[in-house]
């Protein structure tokens, strides 16, 4: 009875996963947010600008103003300008203004935006899940309700004056009108959903409200008269909604090699996947979006997801032991051609049997000092592919078709002298 159990686990995790990778292969973007948790940076150095952080920026790209990266390997986390707090996860925050009247603020302006680039553009008609956390800092004199995240394309670049309240953008993701946030100590979720247009390609987060239509209270007399309020921001991210679980395409491996199954490890996701290696669906191998694996035959891997903006879904993937990994390479070798020889304007790639060539999806030509000349997405949807060497100087080269399963793919050619 368990032995039929477990086959007919595996039977509805191969038909779901076949279903969902027809469909539209599942993208493998999880959370379109640059470093939502703001763990990558590019050094440790003051002045710790947002900038700093790998993905963000001002929206001027200024490197000065009421908007900084707060981080564990300088002096000034947990205690900081803004007040104390520790991230909420990992060892890095963003530290921005979002109220400030009055002469204290005169100086450097009184507000804060901080801007990221997404991985890509937002897809139209998708729906989409937006999440930050905020936690209002100690030395704030107010709590307020003025939270939003607006998503623009390039137009945000004609904004020049950042640093006061830009009340014509209307932010997509909005906190509710007098929810007012006043927790000091722990940190407060923003959150919303909406329908993406198709142009959308960068975030900014900030208070898109006029002084005057900002609910808030106060908090503290410490600083009274003035009338400020600085934010702490962490765990930025933007999902699509019912996300499918992605455990990757299947993969063929020589003996002794490892490979990466799933999506890009990503603090809003890695909670929410469990991942299993049949036919054992009891004891978790990991709790992670993705995970390098090594098996040691022939394994299927099933990945659970649970999200918040997302129902339980499942995905598998099979990492076959190709014990004749290198006599195909070698194959692959002898398939593939290249013409004219020497060549002029263009090469023809020319291969007899397509589906072995099948995952190849990149190239890269070198020149004979080992330097990248040029990179490009290829397929394979006919016997031939040509590509253009019109700038190419006389001398020979090599050509590299690769592939996540199958690695390399070398040819050498000769462009002509007689340009």
């Amino acid at each position: 009875m368990r032995n039929n159990l477990i086959y007919i686990l595996f039977i509805f995790f191969i038909t779901s996963s076949i279903i969902n990778k027809s469909n539209n292969c599942i993208a493998q973007t999880g959370n379109y947010v640059k470093n939502g948790s703001f763990e990558d940076y590019y050094s440790c150095y003051l002045p710790n600008h947002i900038g700093v952080a790998k993905g963000w920026r001002t929206i001027d790209s200024s490197l000065y103003g009421p908007q900084q990266f707060l981080s564990t390997c300088y002096p000034n986390v947990p205690y900081n300008g803004f007040g104390f707090q520790w991230p909420r996860t990992g060892e890095n925050l963003c530290g921005a203004s979002f109220l400030c009247e009055g002469t204290l603020c005169s100086v450097s302006g009184d507000r804060g935006y901080i801007r990221n680039r997404l991985k890509s553009n937002l897809i139209q008609g998708k729906i989409y899940c937006v999440k930050f956390y905020v936690n209002i800092n100690n030395n704030s004199q107010y709590g307020i309700d003025g939270f939003g995240a607006y998503f623009g394309d390039d137009s945000i670049d004609t904004i020049t004056v950042v640093s006061k309240p830009l009340i014509y953008l209307i932010p997509q993701i909005t906190n509710p009108t007098n929810n007012i946030i006043t927790d000091t100590l722990n940190w407060t979720i923003v959150t919303g959903t909406f329908v993406a247009n198709g142009t959308e390609k960068h975030l900014i987060i900030g208070n898109f409200k006029s002084d005057a239509f900002t609910n808030k209270i106060q908090i503290d007399t410490s600083y009274s008269p003035h009338v400020f309020t600085d934010v702490c921001i962490d765990d930025v991210s933007c999902i699509e909604l019912n996300l499918p679980a992605y455990a990757g395409s299947d993969k063929s491996i020589i003996p002794g090699d490892s490979v990466y199954i799933g999506r890009e490890s990503d603090f809003a996701i890695d909670p929410g996947c469990i991942w299993f290696k049949l036919p054992n669906m009891t004891t978790a191998i990991d709790t992670i979006s993705g995970l390098w694996v090594k098996p040691s035959s022939t394994s299927t891997y099933v990945v659970k997801q649970t999200l918040d903006c997302s129902p339980e879904k499942w995905d598998t993937v099979v990492v076959y032991m190709n014990l004749v990994g290198i006599e195909k390479l070698r194959m692959l070798n002898e398939e593939l051609r290249i013409y004219p020889v020497p060549a002029k304007d263009f090469i023809e790639l020319k291969i007899s049997n397509r589906a072995l060539f099948e995952g190849f999806n990149s190239i890269a030509l070198y020149n004979n000092l080992g330097q990248l000349i040029k990179e490009e997405e290829i397929s394979f949807k006919e016997d031939k592919l040509i590509i253009s060497t019109i700038d190419f100087k006389p001398g020979v080269y090599v050509l590299k078709i690769k592939s996540n399963t199958y690695g390399t793919v070398s040819q050498r050619f000769v462009i002509s002298q007689y340009h």
